[in-house]
């Protein structure tokens, strides 16, 4: 499909009862699919081989959808599968060359996305590589993640504003002697669109700066909440660790090298919309290609950003739609326990906002959910039973 004829079709939304069942089945892939990753998270086990199972798994599980339908639905990977250790913040999804394995004790960021015709459900989990509870500083930024994120969950509704979401995040963190790592940003989804125009700034500071906007009914968003126990300010340490990169589709330049040349058409052909890992291109020719393409804005790189070593850094991220009925919040995994050295007990903000109904109460009509979703903050709810 090209991008003219996805911009004449009419656009989408959670009124429609197809939409809302595609982007459910996308949240079922990637949720199985983090317990997947999870599963081959194991001390020595290499990064790149993880990665790669995460994202082989949801291609393999989408193909399976939609054979025999007479109109091609595109479906796959919508964000390649990161696995950002310790004081790396995100983006680690390393190329087929890359050594690094993963060590007891580590504390793994993973991140990931799925879609179905467009219809993306993003989700990024925190896990120590351990036995038993985590504990100390590394359980606070997992709780400040989480409860942030339980926080963000009761806010993005209908009738609240975006700005009152970047406020209480940050109460949240401070809560646990934490702070919010700046530059994230929770995008609104779209069909094929992964970073719409609103969205909910991590923290607001002079530099960085976003319309507000008011949430509304039928709309999507990805939560993205990442914590750290330093100062939140993180740096890019060596432009080469990029490896994800997003074609701007409203950009054109007829690039001079035809390795950039080469490389640029594979995209174009192989990932026109969302965004990709450079493993999935010829390793020595992407190498010199993909610079060519980045200067010229051709390609938005997501780079691999760091907090500094001995910084413990938490990311929680999740799908979530606004139905009529309420919020629906269909990534996640529940956390390991957590033993952390701060509460929120003291702070009645936090408490009152935590007690807010995800689901709003209405009368009769309606299906039921195949058991209830349990509001916690310590562990979170599942939206769908999962298999484990």
């Amino acid at each position: 499909m090209s991008d003219d004829e996805r911009v004449e079709e009419k656009e989408l939304d959670l009124s429609s009862p197809e939409v809302v069942t595609k982007y459910k089945s996308a949240a079922e892939i990637v949720n199985k699919a983090l317990q997947l990753v999870l599963s081959e998270c194991k001390p020595k086990a290499k990064i790149v081989d993880i990665c790669e199972k995460g994202d082989s798994y949801i291609r393999e599980q989408t193909g399976n959808m939609y054979k025999n339908v007479k109109k091609k639905i595109e479906r796959g990977v919508a964000f390649p599968t990161c696995l950002s250790v310790n004081n790396t913040v995100c983006h680690f999804s390393p190329l087929a060359s890359d050594e690094t394995v993963l060590e007891e004790g580590d504390i793994l960021k993973i991140d990931m996305g799925c879609h179905i015709d467009g219809f993306i459900a993003v989700v990024a989990h925190t896990h120590m590589l351990q036995q038993g509870p985590v504990t100390g500083r590394a359980a606070d930024v997992i709780a400040a993640a989480n409860t942030a994120a339980e926080v963000a969950l009761r806010l993005v509704k209908p009738g609240k504003k975006n700005q009152d979401v970047t406020k209480a995040i940050q109460e949240v963190a401070a809560a646990y002697d934490c702070k919010i790592v700046e530059g994230v940003l929770s995008h609104q989804l779209k069909q094929f669109v992964i970073d719409g125009n609103k969205v909910v700034l991590s923290v607001s500071n002079p530099e960085t700066r976003v319309d507000d906007a008011e949430f509304e009914e039928n709309e999507v968003y990805a939560i993205d909440i990442v914590t750290s126990t330093g100062d939140g300010k993180p740096k890019l340490l060596d432009e080469k660790q990029t490896t994800i990169y997003k074609r701007a589709v409203d950009k054109s330049y007829h690039l001079k090298m035809k390795a950039s040349r080469f490389i640029y058409s594979d995209i174009c052909q192989n990932f026109p919309i969302m965004p990709f890992s450079a493993r999935a291109l010829e390793e020595k020719r992407a190498r010199l290609g993909l610079v060519e393409c980045v200067n010229h804005e051709l390609l938005q790189p997501y780079p691999v950003l760091h907090e500094k070593p001995g910084d413990f850094v938490a990311h929680i991220k999740f799908t979530v739609l606004l139905m009529p009925n309420g919020s629906d919040r269909i990534t996640s995994h529940g956390l390991q326990e957590l033993q952390p050295t701060k509460t929120v007990d003291d702070h009645p903000e936090i408490k009152a906002w935590l007690s807010l109904p995800v689901k709003s109460k209405k009368k009769g009509g309606g299906k039921k959910k195949k058991g209830k979703q349990v509001e916690k903050v310590e562990g979170e709810a599942k939206p769908e039973p999962m298999e484990t």
